[in-house]
């Protein structure tokens, strides 16, 4: 693990540690202030993962550059996750480590993942910089079937509402295109993988020769700005709910219980 890494990592702690203090103090201000910082940083530990990964694979020979993982599974997700920028279901995952990583991963490799994360966060909360947890649906706040989201993300970019498949396809084509524009010779999978997105974007490429990673994110973008207003809407208000219903561990990994969008005293 680099230097900047270990740095972010302690800062992680040390924002956590004095959000707590500030709320127990009762200084609101001062914990919204330690609680942005601390996305802050913990976004910058993402994107620093990422290009760490990156740098290990683009160091490894190219024999040896899919004969094994470099990486934890949890953190090979992680990878994707962070590249995509959105909850993705397992298969989804897979294909764009397999496309755009070292290594195989697969979906069996996934099955108990979501599982093993809550009981870690059950018996030690915190005690990770991050942790692979649910999407929650935007009207029960129940765990949205098989989609995998990052504890460190805001809580409305873990609610999925009417719209959001469409919306986080979109994000994810974007993500994805704009991650191969900086790579200087893509592989075939990764291209493929591309296609896949961009075959169900209107005007993103007239075929896979002619495809292009801007034009993809271009047509990607403009499909977004008709759904994104709308379908935030939906988002925001699931997690203002969330936040009023649920505890802590229940806003990463669903609640038990059926949770409605309205008050039972509302008839």
């Amino acid at each position: 693990m680099t230097e900047p890494l270990d740095e972010l990592e302690r800062r992680i702690d040390d924002l956590r540690a004095a959000v707590r203090r500030a709320a127990i103090a009762g200084n609101r201000l001062r914990a919204r202030e330690l609680r942005a910082e601390l996305r802050r940083v913990e976004r910058a530990w993402d994107e620093a993962l990422v290009a760490e990964a990156e740098s290990a694979e683009d160091a490894v020979p190219a024999s040896q550059a899919r004969t094994g993982p470099l990486l934890p599974v949890r953190e090979q997700v992680h990878q994707v996750l962070t590249v995509l920028g959105v909850p993705a279901a397992p298969k989804l995952i897979t294909a764009v480590h397999n496309a755009i990583f070292a290594g195989r991963l697969t979906g069996g490799q996934l099955t108990s993942l979501r599982r093993d994360e809550e009981r870690s966060f059950r018996s030690a909360p915190h005690a990770r910089p991050y942790y692979l947890c649910c999407a929650l649906t935007a009207d029960r706040l129940a765990p949205a079937r098989g989609l995998v989201a990052v504890s460190t993300w805001p809580l409305e970019r873990r609610i999925v509402g009417p719209l959001s498949h469409r919306v986080d396809f979109l994000i994810g084509a974007i993500r994805l295109a704009e991650h191969l524009a900086r790579v200087d010779q893509p592989t075939l999978p990764a291209l493929r993988l591309l296609w896949q997105f961009a075959s169900n974007i209107p005007s993103a490429a007239d075929s896979f020769d002619a495809m292009a990673p801007a034009q993809v994110a271009k047509a990607a973008r403009a499909e977004l700005d008709i759904h994104h207003e709308s379908d935030q809407t939906h988002r925001e208000a699931g997690a203002a709910r969330a936040r009023k219903q649920l505890d802590e561990l229940q806003q990463l990994f669903g609640s038990p219980l059926k949770v409605t969008s309205r008050s039972a005293t509302e008839t």
